[in-house]
């Protein structure tokens, strides 16, 4: 009896090691396929990475990232390869207002979307008249599905009521470090579904997940070790100049910078969105005209601020600071164990959509956020500053300006063989760990269909409260709100 050859199997390449690329990899494992991961640094983990301070040789990330427990899918992922046990659940969110005087945000008893209601109203950085805004702003947004075309949040802001301190306080203090983005060039919808999904349609949406260990250990070593474990080929410092066609115009594979060639079946595009066009060779970018749209997006900065104090400095594990430049701090001593030698503590401050420090020198950026530390803790202005270090990814995200999703491209494109992944593609949310998980989890869905081999890999949304849903879903839009004071207000952008 003859034997014939059993059929290679099909070979993918992923180009780009970020959260996108790893979602993409860890959903392909084990299912009879040749999976290659491109990197073109020498660590995996894209943005949400590390780096070794030289001074310590400790990882230190880029800019702190958090989850929420809406993100159904990056908790999926996070338990798919093993990490899970690295994040932290925090059941409140603790602001301190401009006065000093701190506040926190948990459920209580009633049902959503009233679960937040009693702590809102306690409160003690509005007033009365800044929460009876905000609630009938909630109220309209909850209900208003759709907004008016090319319409500013902020624009929808002033039309339902808010004004400039409500905005200042409430809104920008939660949607401008949610989407990196400034409420007066912020989409309507994106905003809309941070409220919507974190805080209005069930109880636990809001909570946060915090990494208990540096990025670079998180989507790192472990991530790295987990996937060649599981055969996928992972190549570090291996940067790709071109994705290739053949002389039909059909996917060929990839060419890297050293020279090298790899033949591939498929090919995942997980790279930046202002990189993409550049690595398909002329024949590609001729068979996918629909990505010129994406030169139209814009990136959006975060600085990330790290601090080593002699001593402590912050009460909380973390906090947001409404009212301030910077966003939110959090306490790695307290988070995550870390102390510094011979004692102190270490912080990091997170500044969003950071234009306002994009004219500063790092020693400046520094001393603004020193400023504003000590005007929040009498110790900070006491204490002696041992290290710093401050870090700016000019591109952390794309700017979630209005009518963007219209030129957001899906994962599959018009070449056979040929997918996109990203947070910046077609995933129904925002610049988010959780839209670059989706899309991973997406290109490897239409992987799989062109195998024959379709599988669900998308996690469903936390369900919605059964009264969230119905009062969502039925009740009719509020009343216009008239307020008899600060109707007009000028321009709104940062705060």
């Amino acid at each position: 009896m003859s034997r014939h050859p059993a059929p290679p199997m099909p070979r993918v390449v992923i180009v780009g090691g970020g959260l996108a690329g790893l979602a993409t990899a860890a959903t392909l494992v084990d299912r009879g396929l040749r999976v290659t991961l491109l990197e073109s640094r020498p660590r995996l983990g894209g943005r949400a990475a590390s780096f070794t301070d030289p001074a310590t040789g400790e990882l230190v990330d880029n800019c702190q990232h958090v989850s929420m427990a809406c993100c159904t899918n990056l908790a999926d992922f996070c338990r798919r390869v093993g990490i899970a046990d690295l994040f932290r659940r925090e059941p409140a969110v603790t602001f301190l207002g401009p006065d000093g005087r701190t506040s926190t945000l948990k459920a209580g008893l009633a049902p959503a979307p009233f679960h937040l209601g009693a702590s809102f109203l306690r409160s003690n950085y509005l007033g009365w008249r800044d929460k009876l805004r905000v609630a009938h702003g909630m109220a309209r947004l909850a209900l208003d599905a759709e907004g008016r075309p090319g319409e500013s949040f902020a624009d929808w802001l002033w039309r339902n009521g808010q004004n400039t301190r409500t905005i200042h306080l409430f809104w920008a203090t939660v949607l401008v470090s949610a989407l990196n983005g400034r409420l007066d060039r912020m989409d309507f919808a994106m905003a809309r579904k941070v409220f919507v999904d974190g805080f209005l349609a069930n109880r636990e949406g809001f909570q946060m997940e915090i990494p208990a260990a540096p990025l670079g250990e998180l989507y790192g070593l472990r991530l790295e070790t987990w996937l060649r474990d599981r055969g996928v080929d992972v190549r570090l410092t291996a940067g790709v100049r071109s994705i290739d066609a053949d002389e039909d115009g059909d996917l060929r594979g990839v060419t890297l910078r050293d020279g090298g060639a790899i033949d591939a079946d498929f090919v995942v595009v997980a790279v930046p969105f202002d990189r993409v066009r550049g690595l398909l060779s002329p024949a590609l970018r001729e068979r996918t005209p629909g990505l010129d749209a994406i030169a139209a997006m814009e990136p959006s900065p975060i600085t990330g601020i790290h601090l080593w104090f002699d001593r402590p400095v912050c009460p909380f594990d973390h906090v947001v600071a409404p009212g301030r430049l910077l966003d939110w701090v959090f306490n790695h001593t307290r988070i995550q164990g870390r102390e510094p030698k011979g004692g102190g503590e270490y912080l990091q401050v997170v500044v969003s959509a950071s234009h306002d420090l994009a004219w500063m020198n790092k020693e400046a950026a520094r001393d603004v956020i020193l400023g504003e530390l000590a005007e929040m803790w009498p110790a900070a202005r006491e204490a002696k500053l041992t290290r710093w270090w401050v870090v700016t990814e000019h591109a952390a995200t794309f700017a979630p300006t209005p009518g963007v999703d219209a030129i957001r491209p899906p994962q599959r494109t018009p070449v056979d063989g040929l997918y996109l992944a990203g947070d910046w593609t077609d995933t129904e949310w925002p610049a988010t760990m959780e839209g670059a998980v989706r899309s991973g989890y997406l290109a490897s869905r239409g992987i799989l269909e062109d195998l024959d081999r379709p599988e669900r890999l998308l996690v469903a949304d936390l369900p919605a409260g059964r009264l969230a849903a119905r009062l969502l879903r039925r009740l009719p839009p509020p009343p216009r709100f008239r307020p008899d004071f600060e109707e007009m207000a000028p321009d709104f952008g940062r705060g």
